[in-house]
């Protein structure tokens, strides 16, 4: 196996390391039609594995396959379009996706699947308003749920869509608001649900679902998905992968030197590694040298102390609601009577940044 950096971009295939019981586990809920949200904090590889689950679906030949990116949607009607240009590739889908774009355009169009990306999203773009969108979807997800293969639709960033309908630009929820992101989600479950032994769903994320929905206070939209939790790596993981670096890169590793590694990041965020590996990478470049050793590990990061949030006055509730959120996105975790980063790459970065001037809240005058 020769393994690469994977810097910032989701990886699969040869570049794809580990979490075989994972994959495993998503292939038997995709199997059984059950519809799944993945949730994890940042850089844990939510992308990269269902990118990968993808790939071998694919690979096996039963089911046809869709990934959908809505980090750039901002309405209902823009998930919409994105979800039916991401279908085009799905047979059967390309009539329907030709014929939507026909009626919403005064020039003829014979194949929809010769234009590019962005003049298709354009003209579907232009055939939708705040008014058809629902019927648009439902004809887009009957159309999918025709196709000779049950479908795996898989939603990455859901949550940011979500978050935008609810707050808008100004972060304010209203009841307008609120009503819309009711009216996705409501269509988004109807519709899977109606078509559930066709379509699968694989929803994603970089933020969590479950407190937007909470603070909305429309919980109840969390349930037509089961919750896939992707851990960390653990230290016998975190520790392969940074020997297959080694080796792919022509280093020398010891093993201790790299359970060192994973011990001083303490959580073995697939991200964290690779970059903790290329940092350690290039100074041992710089100094012109194939071997590491405890001592370049120590130059190379920090591991600083616990970190601690005491809760108390008038701001107490809005604290405890943005630690729940972090603590549900897996950055902080309890301990003792106050919090501590699960990640000692973040805790470092924090200690960094605001170490200097921080002051304790305990601390703290009015």
């Amino acid at each position: 196996m020769t393994l690469r950096k994977a810097g910032g971009n989701w990886v699969s295939g040869d570049r794809f390391f580990d979490r075989e019981v994972e994959i495993e586990a998503l292939m038997e809920r995709v199997e059984d039609g059950v519809h799944t949200l993945v949730t994890a904090q940042r850089r844990m590889g939510k992308t990269s594995l269902v990118h990968e689950l993808l790939r071998r679906l694919e690979e096996r030949g039963d089911f046809e396959t869709v990934f959908v990116d809505l980090e750039d949607a901002f309405t209902a009607a823009d998930a919409v379009v994105e979800i039916a240009a991401a279908s085009l590739p799905v047979r059967g889908v390309v009539r329907r996706i030709t014929d939507w774009v026909r009626k919403s355009s005064t020039a003829t169009i014979d194949r929809v699947d010769e234009l590019g990306v962005s003049e298709l999203r354009v003209k579907l773009r232009a055939g939708i308003d705040s008014g058809r969108w629902r019927a648009r979807g439902d004809v887009l997800f009957a159309s999918l749920a025709k196709s000779e293969k049950p479908v795996v639709l898989a939603i990455d960033e859901l949550p940011i869509l979500v978050n935008r309908l609810v707050k808008g630009h100004d972060y304010r929820i209203t009841p307008e608001r609120r009503q819309d992101a009711d009216g996705f989600l409501s269509w988004l479950r109807k519709a899977s649900q109606a078509h559930r032994g066709r379509i699968r769903l694989v929803v994603s994320g970089s933020v969590g679902l479950e407190p937007i929905l909470e603070q909305a206070e429309l919980s109840a939209h969390a349930n037509v998905f089961a919750p896939f939790e992707l851990r960390p790596w653990d230290e016998d993981t975190s520790v392969a992968c940074l020997g297959e670096l080694a080796e792919s890169y022509r280093l020398r590793i010891p093993a201790g030197v790299r359970r060192t590694m994973f011990r001083r990041l303490r959580c073995g965020i697939p991200h964290h590694v690779q970059q903790f590996f290329d940092r350690l990478h290039e100074h041992l470049r710089r100094h012109g040298r194939s071997e590491a050793s405890l001592h370049l590990t120590d130059d190379s990061i920090r591991r600083y102390e616990t970190y601690r949030s005491v809760l108390s006055g008038e701001s107490a509730a809005q604290i405890k609601y943005v630690l729940h959120v972090i603590e549900h996105d897996g950055y902080l975790a309890r301990h003792d009577d106050g919090y501590r980063f699960v990640s000692g790459l973040v805790e470092d970065w924090w200690r960094a940044r605001n170490s200097g001037g921080f002051v304790p809240f305990s601390e703290r005058h009015a």
